[in-house]
Formats: C-alpha cells, structure tokens, sequence
C-alpha cells in the first residue's frame, strides 16, 4: 500500500488503442495560497532549522502575494540544480530546506537545513512541509505523488500538474499535439509486439525511449533497419517498461528557449542558447546562435502558448530541433532551470536561478538583458583534466558542484567563458 493514501495518481496506460492522459489535465492543479496554508500540528520543527515566516509587521510594504525575505524555500532533490538555487534564494534574503535521501549531496552544501529521507516517506515530508513556506524541485524524475502530497498543504511551483506532463514522453506528447505543436513522430511502446511494425511506419530507423526517467542520453535506444530479435531484446532491456518510438529528425540545431511566468501570467525570454551534445550529454551552449532571430522568436512564442496552457509558475526550459528550412520541433521540455541556462550566471543580468526565485516567490521577473556573449561547458568526470587550463584564462570562471564520487560521465561542473560584448545573432 502506498504510504501516500490520500492523493491520487495518474491512470496507467494500457494499449497504445487506448491512449492514457494525465488523470489532472483538464484543471491546472492550484496550489494553496500562502494566506491560508497548514502544517501537520503532529511534526515537531527543532529549534535549529528554518521555520516558516510568520506574519509581516504592520509597517511591511511586501504585497501580500509575495514571500517576504526570510520565508523558507523547499527544494525536493540535493542536486547541483538545488544547490544553485539556494545560492541564488540566500542572495535574496530566503532561507532554504533541501529534501534528499543522499546525506553527501550538493544542494546540501548550500542550503540551511537538508532533511534526508524517501521521497516517499509521510513523516519525513510533513517536517519538511512544516519548515517550508513555498515548494520547488530541481528535477522531474520524482515521485508524483510526492508532489502532490506537498502540494496538499504548501503551494508548489511548478505545479504537479506541469510535473505529471513533462515527466512521461507520451502524456508530453499528447500534450503537445493538443496545443497544435509540432513535434518528431512518435508511437508508444507498450509491448514488443507493436515495434515492429512502428518502426516501419517510421521508415526502419527510430529512437525507442522509456516513457520516464531518461535523461542525458539514458533509457534510450538508437534503432536502424533492425532484425526482430534486435527489436525484443530492445524492448525487454527496458524490463518492459512502457516506452516510445520517436523519429530520427534530420536536424540543422539544436537551440533551448529558456523562459520564466509569474502567477500573474507575465513572462520574460532568455535568448535562444545553441546547444552540442556528446553521447546524448550536453557538452556546450553558446549565446549568440547562429539561427535568425525570427526563428528565435518563434521558438519563444512556442513557450509562452505551453506555458499558459500550463499555467506555469517558475522556470521552464524547451530543447527544440532547428530543421534547415527554419521549421521548429520541441524536442522535450524540462519544468526546472536548466543545464543549458548556466550561462546566464554571468552573462545575463539576473541567472536563470534567481529568477525561478523570483517567480515562485511572487517577486517582479529580473531583467533577463544579455550583456556579453558567452560559452558553457560542462566539466565531466572524464575531462575535468581541463580544469586546470580553464583556471588560466581570462574572463572565465569555475562552477564546480562538490561531488566527492567520480564517474567518467557524471556532470562536475561547468566553466562559463565570456567572449565579448553582446551581440545578436
């Protein structure tokens, strides 16, 4: 029995005949305002640890939708994502809670109080709820019902509606479709049997995935003209999980639109980052792209329509494939900042990180003005050797992440290089 018995859960697919849908899509989930949110009278909150804020002096100006300085920030994972949020939350005058199982982890190093536990435990999550006043998280292979426990009692943002969609490739898809958005082709997967003959449909060549938890190239599978037998074995090293098959898009790039929306409906646009991957990891982004501006600009309108049909609070990042006549597909979109956005750190007036700050404190948006342009690469764990040259050049600085373990493609960092004054593309 799940230990979260008061929430409820998306429906389980079946049959590509009989096409699941997010079991919340027809309403936006609303988060609880801060005005009148509770915490589990039954948790203690030790003397020590961020409590959250209490009500404003009478000579207060903050307006009542937003979180004062001092109200604790929950952030669900201790990734460098989290850890760079906290920095970004500290500078501001916020105080942060990491949730996270791993006691050694990055966001843990920044933050003021780390509560270490499952994602699925109710004891641990009522503490948390109850030194938190708003809630984020840093990445989207979580728990639903995580979320949508938190979200009982403490606004989250973004919201678990927004997670429920942008965590599984199909319920992304459909959704996609049903805003009139272009994507790759694409079938699910929900037994072997079905590949086949999907694959051709898709002219032999395909990229099968597990409709969740991949990311950086992982729980995916190049196929080209393969045999049956190449096909099942396929499919069952995914352990049967429910999977789908995306087309192979001949692309010309690869650009990410990262945006930021307020409770209000406002947005604001960074500028389109050029992004090259290796082995399915991002290796850099670049600002300026060498796309036109009007392509740009499109890609950005895209978001604002997925971020309303959302109604979206916080960050949202959206890799798109750039084809050569212009033509824009969304390749996939990520509810959080993003690896492609850590350029902004420097060359941006205020980082992709302050800025999921602000939105989900209910702050005014930052300006989001490129001053130079830049490159963003991310430091491996097989070429941190180039730590050392990076230490010698000018105009660049280190973001090393604090992990203590090592693998040859676990992200360690990243450098940012500024190279010149802004200029457009």
């Amino acid at each position: 029995m799940t230990p979260f018995s008061n929430t409820t859960t998306p429906s389980s697919p079946t049959s590509p005949s009989n096409t699941p849908t997010p079991s919340n899509t027809t309403t936006p989930s609303s988060p609880t305002s801060p005005s009148n949110t509770t915490s589990p009278s039954s948790t203690p909150t030790p003397s020590n640890t961020p409590t959250p804020s209490t009500a404003l002096p009478s000579n207060d100006i903050t307006p009542s939708h937003m979180f004062p300085p001092g109200s604790v920030i929950g952030l669900i994972g201790g990734g460098q994502l989290a850890r760079m949020l906290a920095i970004a939350a500290a500078e501001l005058g916020f105080r942060t809670v990491i949730f996270c199982p791993e006691s050694d982890c990055p966001g843990a190093q920044t933050a003021n109080n780390h509560i270490i536990a499952s994602y699925d435990d109710p004891s641990a999550l009522d503490n948390f709820i109850a030194q938190s006043d708003v809630v984020s998280y840093e990445f989207e292979n979580l728990l639903l019902e995580t979320v949508q426990y938190v979200e009982q009692s403490r606004p989250v943002y973004p919201s678990s509606h927004a997670l429920e969609i942008a965590q599984d490739r199909l319920f992304e898809k459909q959704f996609l479709r049903d805003q009139g958005i272009d994507t790759a082709s694409w079938h699910a997967i929900d037994d072997s049997s079905f590949l086949l003959s999907a694959l051709e449909a898709l002219g032999g060549r395909g990229l099968l995935k597990t409709r969740r938890f991949g990311y950086d190239g992982k729980n995916q599978i190049k196929l080209d003209h393969p045999d049956e037998q190449t096909l099942t074995e396929a499919f069952d090293s995914f352990h049967k999980q429910p999977c789908i098959l995306e087309e192979i898009v001949p692309f010309l790039a690869e650009i990410s639109v990262l945006s930021a929306r307020t409770k209000k409906g406002e947005h604001i646009f960074y500028d389109c980052p050029e992004n090259q991957h290796k082995n399915g990891i991002l290796h850099k982004s670049f600002v300026p792209s060498h796309i036109p501006l009007e392509v740009q600009k499109a890609a950005q309108d895209i978001s604002a329509t997925i971020m309303d049909a959302l109604d979206y609070v916080g960050v949202l990042c959206i890799e798109f494939f750039v084809l050569t006549d212009g033509h824009l597909l969304v390749n996939e979109l990520a509810p959080r900042v993003h690896n492609s956005g850590h350029w902004t750190q420097k060359a941006c007036l205020t980082s992709q990180f302050e800025q999921h700050i602000r939105a989900i404190c209910g702050l005014p948006l930052g300006s989001p003005y490129r001053h130079s342009n830049c490159q963003m690469t991310n430091l491996l764990g097989n070429n941190l050797n180039t730590l050392k040259y990076f230490l010698t050049q000018e105009n660049t600085s280190i973001h090393l992440y604090g992990k203590r373990i090592i693998h040859p493609h676990r992200k360690m960092g990243h450098v940012i290089q500024l190279t010149g004054p802004a200029s457009k593309s």
